[in-house]
């Protein structure tokens, strides 16, 4: 599945711009997209015959003739070329091979350790991608690579900046390094931003302002606002994990308490609280393993962490007006318990307006989520009208 922009008509178009409106995946005759651009049919066909010779356009049969011979339709080819996928996270690594539309044709996941460093990590990732790559479609051109990592990023350089869970990772040069192996554009960003594109593009297709959250070893946010990826000025765009969680009436926390959403909620947060009880809980996955027990004591905290998680959002909601709030990570999986305190807050302390028709619910993405992300954020970048543009004059040289 892709992000499709809808077409407006009497557009002045290269090739590029032709091309975004085959991407929905409908056969068109060329005397359809003569109407839909305003072009004359000789220069739709000349950006046809173009696409068509670099294979981002197949024949897709003929129209319904009405007298004469039954007009050519085109269609958009997802099978001209594969995007690679990776998402990486503190503990392990998914790679995937994709087509052009987002469908995921193979995939590997493996346990890592972040703290191994990026040489280490990215030498053996980028073997599992050549192997998925020989697998899938060894003819096929590359088009690109995206890759999701479990912390902020500079996106205009897709350098990581200073990420906590990280260690080794700061400023370096994650682009240049796949490059080595792969000539293609390779695209890096913060693994909440690419979540929050796979959900929307699975499960909430017709949604244009959406809120993925993850709650997990740390808290972050993905942020959909008018169809488009908000990163914000440096990419740093829904960083809550460090917004300072407001204390008020009935608070459990002592006045002065300056901590911010992630040392409060995260899952490892939880687990010191909780092995302060004398519960054994030394990582968010035991947090997870004790909900899902049954352990009270653990249960209530995850809730009282939705409490939390909510009082941030509710100032999100009331400045961004979103229609879906999603709910991710091992955190929220472990059952219904941060949803509730989460939805408790939300709904109580924004303006009646902003959560008239709001929905928060949980992740249904899966576990593929982040790679098909990465791939539709690839595939935006490399079947932009640019970009496309740029590939038929490689092709006519």
């Amino acid at each position: 599945m892709v992000d499709v922009p809808k077409p407006a008509p009497a557009i002045s178009s290269g090739s590029g711009e032709i091309f975004q409106i085959l991407r929905d995946g409908r056969a068109r005759t060329k005397a359809e997209l003569a109407a839909l651009t305003g072009l004359a049919r000789s220069t739709v066909a000349l950006r046809i015959d173009a696409l068509l010779a670099v294979g981002l356009l197949r024949p897709a049969g003929e129209a319904v003739s009405t007298g004469g011979r039954p007009p050519a339709r085109v269609a958009f080819n997802p099978r001209a070329g594969l995007v690679l996928a990776v998402d990486l996270g503190a503990t392990h690594a998914t790679v995937a091979v994709a087509d052009l539309a987002g469908v995921i044709l193979d995939a590997r996941t493996r346990t890592i350790d972040i703290g191994d460093g990026p040489e280490s990590l990215l030498d053996t990732l980028l073997a599992d991608a050549a192997e998925l790559l020989h697998t899938a479609a060894d003819e096929l051109p590359l088009f690109g690579v995206g890759i999701g990592v479990p912390g902020p990023v500079e996106h205009s350089t897709g350098r990581p900046t200073n990420p906590p869970i990280m260690p080794g990772w700061d400023r370096f040069d994650v682009p240049a390094y796949v490059q080595k192996v792969f000539d293609v554009p390779v695209l890096v960003d913060n693994d909440v931003n690419i979540l929050a594109l796979g959900e929307q593009a699975t499960t909430w297709p017709d949604v244009d302002d959406l809120i993925f959250v993850k709650v997990s070893t740390g808290i972050g946010a993905g942020i959909i606002a008018g169809g488009q990826l908000q990163r914000g000025a440096q990419g740093s765009a829904g960083d809550m994990g460090h917004v300072q969680v407001p204390t008020g009436a009935g608070s459990a926390r002592e006045p002065g308490d300056e901590r911010d959403l992630e040392a409060l909620a995260s899952g490892s947060a939880l687990a010191v609280a909780l092995r302060a009880q004398g519960l054994e809980a030394h990582s968010a996955s035991d947090v997870v393993d004790l909900v899902r027990a049954g352990n009270a004591a653990a249960i209530e905290a995850t809730r009282q962490a939705g409490r939390d998680v909510g009082e941030v959002l509710a100032t999100v909601v009331n400045l961004l007006n979103p229609s879906i709030i999603v709910l991710g990570g091992s955190i929220a999986r472990a059952g219904e318990h941060l949803l509730a305190g989460v939805r408790e807050v939300v709904y109580r302390r924004s303006i009646p307006l902003a959560t008239q028709h709001l929905a928060i619910v949980q992740s249904q993405a899966g576990d593929r989520a982040a790679v098909l992300g990465a791939a539709i954020m690839v595939a935006r970048e490399v079947l932009s009208p640019a970009s496309v543009d740029r590939r038929v004059a490689a092709k006519a040289r």
